[in-house]
């Protein structure tokens, strides 16, 4: 991991994109125009982990999907910030609420609408399949691709960091 040893532990707030990220950033339509996304199913039994160990997680995408609406639900994710314009003004107003600092956010982008989260946060992080730019911000990379468990992969990094991995769910 470079440029980041210490940085895990301190971690309380994690910021993710959706599409790219949690998905494979794909955008599949049903013949009647609805929208399907497909999860990973790791990805949210680490999202749950990470909630039990005292992990904030809260969603920050640009763009609107019930599918995702309904897939948080499921997960107990409550800070769902959706059809987002400036992605940074809404994590600092979530920061403020919250009480934490730049240091205490990671954020997992993969294009570059996510850099301006991805520069502030004390973690920032990547997915492989992250645009070019991007992989250069993060101070880490999953192995793994969005939507095919690299959500999960970092928060094994994040609760490993805590002692609290493997998770109990």
């Amino acid at each position: 991991m470079k440029r980041a040893r210490s940085r895990p532990a301190r971690i309380r707030l994690l910021v993710l994109d959706v599409d790219g990220v949690l998905t494979d950033g794909g955008l599949h339509y049903g013949p009647s125009g609805e929208e399907a996304k497909r999860f990973h199913v790791q990805d949210g039994l680490a999202m749950v982990a990470a909630q039990r160990a005292g992990l904030t997680i809260a969603i920050i995408s640009g763009r609107a999907s019930a599918a995702v609406s309904r897939r948080m639900a499921e997960l107990g994710i409550t800070e769902v910030h959706q059809g987002v314009d400036d992605k940074a003004a809404v994590l600092d107003a979530l920061m403020a609420r919250l009480g934490l600092g730049f240091l205490d956010v990671a954020v997992m982008g993969d294009d570059l609408t996510d850099l301006p989260l991805m520069r502030r946060a004390g973690l920032a992080l990547a997915p492989p399949n992250a645009v070019a730019e991007t992989r250069k911000a993060a101070h880490w990379l999953s192995r793994r691709r969005g939507g095919d468990g690299a959500v999960r992969d970092a928060i094994e990094l994040l609760l490993k960091a805590r002692k609290a991995w493997p998770a109990r769910t």
